[in-house]
């Protein structure tokens, strides 16, 4: 990646989380951004993955119940931490359970999020937090509550390291950071990007997993 266009913005709630930030034009599977976001660290490295957990459990604490914390866009070290902060005897927390499952979902070919046999009891009747690293477009995001729905559980809560969104099914989505925090951000739709039309090159193909250049 380019390293010109990349740029860094510290986190007001925590010294230990950065966001490195590249700008260009970029693809997700459902949307064209102008920037991305690589969160490599943020993810992978534990005293960075538990900063992010520390923040986030702090907007619910009080406020949410969480039995199951679903992880996308491998952020399951976070929603371990995450898991840990919401049920720690030093937090005051409204789960009584003292038990917190961490789960990722099951992706097919078409797009449907699925959980198997194995792991249902652990969504069915079960307050679930669904965890990303960044929502966009929203669409993600959306069809996994729908897979919750659809398992008998219920959204309670849904938390990013960045959101484009401020609130979906039903949930205010409690982000570290937003598109405010980012000079220029725009998210566009496939058929509707500007970039595309000025015959802005496309950078790289990025999804949850990282970034591949093109």
């Amino acid at each position: 990646m380019d390293e010109s266009r990349h740029s860094q913005i510290k986190s007001l709630e925590s010294a230990n989380i950065t966001l490195d930030v590249y700008s260009g034009h970029f693809v997700t599977p459902n949307s064209h951004i102008s920037q991305f976001f690589d969160m490599t660290y943020l993810k992978t490295r534990s005293s960075n993955a538990k900063a992010v957990a520390d923040v986030l459990a702090q907007k619910y604490l009080l406020t949410t119940m969480v039995d199951t914390i679903i992880c996308l866009d491998k952020m399951e070290l976070v929603g371990a931490y995450l898991a840990e902060n919401l049920v720690n005897e030093g937090f005051m927390s409204m789960n009584t359970h003292k038990a917190v499952y961490v789960l990722d979902p099951e992706l097919t070919g078409s797009g449907q999020f699925i959980f198997r046999d194995n792991n249902r009891q652990q969504i069915y009747k079960k307050n679930c937090l669904i965890l990303m690293a960044s929502i966009t477009s929203g669409e993600t995001m959306t069809a996994c509550a729908q897979a919750v729905n659809y398992y008998g559980g219920t959204v309670s809560g849904i938390s990013a390291i960045f959101s484009n969104i401020r609130k979906l099914a039903g949930c205010e989505i409690k982000s570290i950071f937003s598109e405010k925090d980012v000079p220029g951000y725009i998210s566009y739709q496939p058929g509707k990007c500007d970039l595309c039309t000025k015959g802005v090159k496309i950078d790289a193909i990025v999804n949850g997993f990282g970034y591949s250049e093109l």
